[in-house]
């Protein structure tokens, strides 16, 4: 799984030859760029990218309040990478939680340093990941732990959100299923579901209930029975008093 990024960054030079050096990172996949604190904002709200880059010569204040905010709106923050030309404001980067700063001009075996520590700090697998849904020239990321369930419909899928929005992409359901985490499971021809939010599933009717207002009900059919099974078995070892 990759690590999405955005870049919060006015100098036009800096924001390049960061995007530069990040290229490198196969693993590393940009999510978006933004001039200033109210950009950034609205741009991790919308992307939640898994790393944010703030230039922090610009108004260093803004984007420790916009740090700040972020916190009313997000369960986890993305891992925030600071940089300035000097250490002026290392203390409050600390402070507001950032995860490393970096001195400009922009250093290579910095940002490399930076790079590998994050990786052993915060393994893939443990970050909120995002799927990228494109259209054109338009790139949408999705926040899996958002994603209720996948639906195909002929040779497009729709992305049914917790929030209650729906998502659509012009491609088959089969092109997204191994882009999914593993929590995702295919149960049916036409569905993929998100097995963090099942609450019930019935055998009889074929159907397993997700944990949303609206209590949805996905089908299953006999095709994927076997997936159901260890489903239920998974379940079931964290579930208190279930039984066969």
């Amino acid at each position: 799984m990759d690590y999405t990024y955005t870049i919060i960054d006015s100098d036009a030079s800096s924001k390049l030859q960061l995007q530069v050096y990040l290229e490198e990172f196969e693993d590393f996949v940009c999510a978006g760029f933004a001039h200033n604190s109210v950009e950034g904002l609205n741009t991790i709200l919308k992307y939640s990218p898994d790393v944010v880059l703030v230039n922090l010569n610009d108004d260093s204040m803004s984007y420790f309040q916009m740090v700040t905010e972020l916190t009313q709106y997000m369960n986890s923050l993305p891992v925030i990478i600071g940089y300035s030309t000097s250490t002026k404001y290392a203390y409050n980067a600390i402070k507001s939680g950032f995860f490393d700063y970096w001195i400009l001009p922009h250093n290579e075996f910095d940002i490399r340093k930076t790079i590998f520590k994050l990786r052993k700090q915060h393994p893939k697998e443990n970050f909120p990941s995002t799927i990228c849904i494109r259209s054109y020239n338009d790139y949408r990321y999705l926040d899996t732990k958002e994603i209720l369930y996948l639906k195909s419909d002929n040779n497009s899928t729709d992305f049914f959100l917790a929030n209650g929005n729906v998502v659509s992409a012009f491609k088959t359901l089969k092109s997204f299923e191994e882009q999914l985490p593993e929590n995702f499971i295919r149960i049916h021809q036409s569905y993929i579901l998100n097995t963090r939010y099942v609450s019930r599933i019935n055998y009889g009717k074929n159907l397993c209930t997700l944990r949303n207002p609206k209590e949805q009900e996905i089908p299953f059919s006999k095709k994927y029975r076997e997936r159901i099974d260890k489903l239920k078995e998974k379940l079931s070892k964290k579930a208190v008093g279930a039984s066969n």
